[in-house]
């Protein structure tokens, strides 16, 4: 395999899908299956023009995930702007493809990745990101996942926590803003509650209306990010803030605890304070040290390490942020907050410019480098 004809040949093939009409992103996405696809065919049988080659696997790449696209869009039209309240609307067929996308002869991590890709509607950029890995990486995972599910039978159905999974991640996306999905993942996560009576799934159907319920006060007017402890109460959905709590005051008490449900208990916390002031910081410390043992992941000592220093003060937040890689997302972003609260201010204003170079969304890019603009004006006075 001649890597070096393939890196040479990506950009003429990417530009041949733009004039077809694809969009870029869209045609990126394409391209990265089909050289993944090129990585596994052409030891064994080379093609006579590699570049055409790769521009017809590209194409059908790009025209099934545009046919998938529209038919998750079909879907989510149907809905209303926001979830009802309540029992779950009439049942259509989407819940049952993400069960037989999370067929039993992938990995759990593979299952949710084809998923996420083939029904949710997310870019292999977009699960890279979720996934804290390479978008190459998970672009071959997802092209593994469909060779091994092509020629099984779709009669065996995934597990629950693979779907949820894949609900979760689906929330998120919709959540940061990136694709509307947030309010599709909580319908979905309804129909789930109404089929199953099981505690996590319970925990996560919390978990999202009560992220849900503070929709409205994480932007401002121009489109800019609103921190929480920032955010207008006010504005924040009480309805779907009880429902919430009521859904997952029920699910603890049948003392089957997972990591959605502690989730839901941290988004509670912050759902129950009055103010940002007022905030318990040491029972969310304990929630997430529950976590931390259910999960064992980064990303919520990441969090934790925030917690901590609301808790007990910044300086014993930065004592657990030293623990953690840097090269966790939204490690530097959280490393400026805590020295600009302990009163290091050119260190977070420097801090603050960093993360916003490395920040995924242009929202979020924005909001650190007026952080950093903010410090700077106050340092130069």
């Amino acid at each position: 395999m001649d890597e070096l004809l393939l890196r040479s040949l990506t950009p003429s093939v990417l530009a041949v899908l733009v004039r077809r009409g694809a969009e870029f992103a869209a045609a990126e996405d394409a391209v990265q299956d089909a050289l993944v696809e090129a990585v596994r065919v052409w030891p064994r049988d080379a093609p006579r023009d590699p570049k055409g080659w790769l521009v017809t696997v590209a194409w059908r790449r790009f025209l099934d995930a545009t046919r998938a696209d529209a038919s998750r869009r079909r879907r989510e039209d149907r809905l209303d702007e926001e979830p009802a309240p309540g029992p779950a609307p009439a049942v259509d067929d989407t819940l049952q493809l993400y069960f037989l996308c999370a067929h039993p002869s992938l990995t759990p991590s593979s299952a949710v990745a084809l998923t996420l890709r083939a029904v949710g509607g997310l870019t292999t950029r977009q699960i890279a990101r979720a996934y804290l890995v390479p978008e190459a990486t998970m672009a071959q995972r997802i092209s593994r996942a469909k060779r091994t599910v092509s020629g099984v039978r779709f009669d065996r159905p995934g597990d629950v926590s693979t779907v949820l999974r894949v609900l979760y991640l689906v929330f998120n996306e919709g959540y940061s803003g990136d694709v509307d999905l947030a309010a599709e993942a909580i319908r979905l996560t309804r129909q789930l509650a109404d089929a199953i009576d099981h505690p996590e799934v319970a925990g996560l159907l919390a978990l999202m209306l009560l992220h849900h319920a503070r929709r409205v006060s994480r932007t401002a007017a121009d489109g800019s990010l609103v921190p929480l402890a920032e955010q207008d109460r006010g504005l924040w959905d009480t309805g779907m803030i009880a429902e919430g709590v009521e859904i997952l005051q029920a699910a603890l008490a049948r003392d089957r605890l997972g990591e959605f449900q502690a989730q839901a208990a941290v988004a509670a916390l912050h759902a129950d304070a009055p103010s940002a002031g007022e905030t318990d910081w040491v029972q969310i410390v304990e929630w997430y040290d529950e976590l931390a043992g259910l999960t064992d992941s980064p990303v919520v000592r990441l969090n934790r390490a925030v917690a901590v220093g609301e808790a007990d003060g910044p300086r014993a937040g930065l004592a657990e942020l030293a623990a953690l890689s840097h090269a966790l997302p939204r490690h530097t972003a959280v490393a400026a907050y805590l020295h600009e609260r302990d009163g290091d201010l050119p260190t977070a204003a420097r801090l603050y410019a960093e993360a916003a170079r490395k920040a995924s969304t242009l929202a979020e890019r924005d909001h650190l480098t007026r952080q950093a603009a903010r410090l700077n004006a106050g340092l130069r006075r």
